[in-house]
């Protein structure tokens, strides 16, 4: 993704919260004249108005009505962000529509297909439950855990969605991931034991890079 961005690229953060994508870029999301041609988009506002760049565009907004005009971006970025789409068919369009030809769209996402997350679209319904088992593994606040919907978490969901919009699939991987469900050395050796005996299309996350026509 790093390779991909330009000092004259346009990026989407699609999700982007109180940081994150921009701090882990480097140079080419830092601050300054490239931080300028970045965008945020959140529906969360206290995470706007927390976040860390102060230099970011940032827009309150749901990701199946982005306020941009269309072509707008280069790059559209979404980190932890598919599992938690209501209607992920509207949200690909806006994705595709915002893009310029030839754009890339890149996305980090849990695997529906891994033990984890079907345990967590079990529980998702009890929500308060869900923030709580959150909080125990991850110190993560109950305002930080948002509900989940796993309706484009499978590499096939993903495919079907992108064809659909005219995005084409550059790279989807799975990819392990033990610290996942660790809290300590115990359960960090039991997650990496499980993660050698799963198949390696149940790893925990999936990445993919997306291209428009």
């Amino acid at each position: 993704m790093a390779s991909a961005l330009t000092a004259n690229s346009r990026v989407l953060d699609l999700g982007c919260g109180r940081g994150g994508i921009v701090e882990r870029l480097g140079p080419q999301g830092a601050g300054g004249e490239q931080t300028a041609r970045w965008a945020g988009v959140d529906p969360d506002i206290s995470s706007l108005w927390e976040h860390r760049s102060g230099n970011l565009r940032r827009a309150c907004a749901n990701a199946e009505e982005l306020p941009f005009s269309s072509g707008t971006f280069d790059i559209v970025i979404a980190s932890w962000v598919l599992e938690h789409l209501p209607r992920p068919a509207a949200t690909f369009r806006e994705i595709a529509r915002v893009m310029r030809r030839g754009g890339s769209f890149f996305f980090l996402t849990p695997n529906a297909t891994h033990p984890l997350p079907r345990l967590s679209a079990a529980i998702a319904p009890l929500h308060r439950f869900q923030q709580r088992i959150v909080a125990h593994f991850y110190g993560r606040g109950a305002a930080d855990t948002f509900p989940v919907t796993y309706r484009a978490n499978t590499v096939g969901a993903i495919s079907r969605l992108s064809v659909r919009v005219g995005l084409r699939p550059v790279e989807i991987a799975w990819v392990d991931d033990p610290s996942y469900f660790a809290c300590d050395q115990m359960t960090f050796m039991l997650a990496v034991m499980a993660e050698l005996l799963l198949p390696p299309t149940w790893q925990v996350h999936i990445v993919g890079h997306l291209q428009k026509r």
